[in-house]
This record gives structure tokens, sequence and C-alpha cells, in this order.
């Protein structure tokens, strides 16, 4: 028999404060399929879907679920299914379960399906009891199905991190998610680049400048290897 699950105390944070803010380039665009118009629109939500479940570190070409993708595309599945689908997919379970400890998978689960921080330790411990008795799929049904979820995403809205920033705050919450930025010094040692939704295009030319250097500096040790071969015969001579 399950285990129920344990009772946590919500603690006060920004997404469970109603506020009423203007949108501005700060705020999240929210992506809703229920008025969607278009395809372009529907592949911005797929995007969006893949940048909230994955983020941008893990977003790769191996890692695209073309059948779930498929099936939105046709209106066979809601986007909650889709956002599902994502979630349980062999990828996320290798990238997020496989690598890290059931605290902090419970951690990444609620940041990128519920859109919030865990409220404390206790909601660790307790969805992290959930996993070991019911695996990661439980757990993250149970997410899906819960009433804050529905509240805020319900099945047609992808989610995003709630209330990062509130009125009359000087900072907001920073992103979940923060990919290193680079300035120019360091943007052309840097071979791998991002082309449209997933980071898989090589720029060739770079390839090739950094192949070349390797050939110089392996050319150059061999000279000093048969320049020390022939130091060490003549002396023995």
């Amino acid at each position: 028999m399950a285990l129920s699950t344990l009772s946590y105390p919500p603690t006060s944070q920004n997404q469970r404060v109603a506020n009423f803010t203007v949108g501005n380039d700060e705020q999240p665009y929210i992506y809703d399929s229920a008025v969607l118009l278009s395809a372009s629109e529907k592949d911005e939500l797929i995007q969006a879907a893949y940048r909230q479940v994955f983020h941008e570190q893990q977003m790769l070409q191996n890692y695209r679920q073309t059948f779930l993708e498929s099936q939105f595309r046709a209106n066979q599945i809601t986007t909650q299914d889709f956002v599902t689908g994502l979630a349980t997919s062999d990828a996320f379970r290798r990238l997020n379960y496989e690598s890290n400890n059931n605290y902090r998978f419970v951690e990444i689960c609620i940041q990128r399906i519920l859109g919030r921080e865990t409220f404390n330790e206790k909601e660790k411990i307790a969805w992290s009891i959930v996993v070991a008795t019911q695996g990661m799929s439980a757990f993250i049904d149970a997410l899906f199905n819960s009433e804050e979820y529905q509240e805020n995403f319900g099945d047609s809205i992808v989610p995003y991190q709630r209330s990062r920033i509130l009125p009359k705050q000087s900072q907001g919450q920073l992103p979940f998610a923060r990919t290193a930025r680079y300035d120019q010094r360091d943007r052309p040692d840097l071979v791998t680049k991002p082309s449209g939704i997933f980071f898989n295009t090589v720029d060739m030319s770079e390839v090739g400048d950094i192949g070349s250097g390797i050939l110089i500096s392996a050319l150059a040790a061999l000279i000093v290897i048969a320049l020390i071969l022939v130091l060490s015969s003549a002396a023995s001579l």
C-alpha cells in the first residue's frame, strides 16, 4: 500500500501573492494553446515547452520527442499531455532523475512543472518519499494532476516561473535556469553555437582552425622528440 503524502506548511512566496501587473518585458510570455491561430504559433509553443522542461542547457537534437510533436500539431493531445510526455521521457529521466538524488529531482520538477521554488525542506522530503515508494512517473503525474497545476496552467498553458517579479520590488527572483553568458572575447573560442531551438550546429570554419592548431602542436612535439633522440644518440657515441 502506497504511503500518503506528508503534509507541509506553505510559505509566503511570490507566486502565492495576488498581484495585478501590467505586462512588460520582465513578465513571462504565456503560451496558451487555447488561443493559437497558426502553425508557427504552435511551433513557438513547442519550443517554449522544451525550454521549460529541459531548459537551455539540455536542449539537444537527440532529445526531441518527434512523435509527441506530431500528435500535438495534429490536435490529438493537449498542451498538458505534451508537457507531461516531455517530463516522463527517457531523455528527461537520464538527464535529471538518474543524475540527481531524490531531493534535487523533486526541486527540479517543482520548478519546471509548478513554476515555483519548493516551500521548504519538508516539501522536498514529502515528495521524495513519493518518488522512492511510487516511482518517478507517479510523482510527475501527481504534480500535473494537482490542484495547484490545474488552477494556474490547466490543460492549455505551458508552465512558467510564476510571479518572478512583483510591483514595488527593486529586484525579483532569479530565473531557475541561468545559462552562462559570454562576451566578445570568449565567443570565438566556442565551437557549438545555438541554431533555432536546439544547440546542435557547429561552425566548421572554427573547427578547421582548431584542427590546424592541434596539428601544428603535434608536429612541434614530434620535432622536439626527434631532436632529443638525435642528441642522445650523439652523446652515446
